[in-house]
């Protein structure tokens, strides 16, 4: 089997640290949880070409737990059009993936949709 590397980031970055040009223009800061489902949509890629072994093992290249590991993992359990709207939606005051927990434990989407309005500005 050959050595795979793979890298992501998963830290918040502190102001300072982002590009002088992003600073002047904050709109073009890409959202948390919008990073968190393209990395879930990513990693779900790599265990299905078998680039990896599993998420177990995801997760031990991220150095990040396994639980951690499976929260992320769990936004693909969000309805299709839900999982496209967090790719493309601006920042939204208190949209995070720990508000997202409740939401990816119902089965049925079309509550998972009304559920998900609650986050949206009106």
């Amino acid at each position: 089997m050959n050595a795979q590397e793979v890298t992501f980031l998963l830290a918040r970055r502190k102001l300072r640290d982002c590009d002088p040009e992003q600073i002047k223009d904050p709109g073009s800061f890409i959202p948390r949880i919008a990073r968190l489902m393209a990395l879930a949509i990513r990693f779900e890629g790599l265990v299905r070409d078998e680039t990896v072994l599993n998420y177990a093992e995801l997760a031990q290249l991220g150095c990040v737990t396994r639980a951690r590991m499976t929260q992320i993992m769990k936004l693909l359990q969000l309805a299709p059009d839900l999982q496209e709207q967090l790719l493309f939606l601006p920042e939204v005051q208190g949209l995070n993936e720990r508000n997202l927990r409740a939401i990816v434990q119902q089965l049925d989407w079309s509550e998972q949709r009304r559920m998900f309005q609650k986050f949206m500005p009106r």
